[in-house]
């Protein structure tokens, strides 16, 4: 799963009319329509403002508009580059300014997917990654074993605090729990214990 960090534009020409794609994250039906009307009025002056939004894990709310443009033209090819970038939480509108020349079904599809498209190319997509946040007081005989084990395995520091000895926190994404776990035991002799708890990041 991909989520957008902040707001990001792009824009797209096609026989003079004009397509700005805006994306902007979002967690509420509520928060995607306030952007919708911030947006109505910021290009008062535009043709069309058309959109899509998806919210949830598994896309349990997706909206599409083609606010005037024909039917299946504008807000459906929107909602396919999120879904097909596989982006969640996010809310895509692109405004047109009407150049004077009808595209047709094809150019107006084309153009909306590629404003899009120029939006999610300028924006920071975060990818979610599932796992866990393992927690662990470490002497600090065997800091260094462990952090040359997480820096050549992909597992991330999180925290380490130094006192009489190091509290340590990593993320450790699902498919290195086991051996992450194994490692530890074998440099300790099994006098560390783990907290571990489940957990999810996001790496750009």
């Amino acid at each position: 799963m991909k989520y957008i960090k902040d707001y990001a534009t792009g824009e797209y020409e096609e026989k003079k009319s004009r397509f700005i794609g805006e994306v902007f994250p979002v967690k509420s039906e509520e928060e995607a329509q306030e952007h919708i009307n911030a947006v109505r009025k910021k290009y008062y002056d535009a043709r069309h403002h058309c959109y899509a939004y998806v919210i949830g894990d598994n896309y349990e709310i997706m909206k599409q508009s083609d606010d005037g443009e024909p039917s299946q033209t504008a807000g459906m090819p929107i909602l396919n580059v999120l879904k097909g970038q596989d982006i969640h939480d996010a809310l895509m509108i692109v405004t047109r300014y009407f150049g004077g020349t009808l595209l047709g079904t094809g150019g107006l599809v084309r153009s909306y997917t590629n404003a899009a498209k120029a939006a999610i190319d300028n924006a920071v997509v975060l990818s979610a990654v599932e796992g866990y946040r393992a927690e662990a007081e470490i002497p600090y005989t065997l800091v260094g074993k462990i952090k040359y084990f997480t820096e050549t395995t992909g597992i991330t520091e999180a925290e380490a605090e130094y006192g009489n000895n190091v509290k340590m926190a990593w993320l450790v994404p699902e498919l290195k729990l086991a051996p992450f776990q194994n490692h530890i035991q074998e440099i300790s002799g099994g006098s560390i214990t783990l907290a571990i708890e489940k957990s999810r990041w996001y790496n750009a």
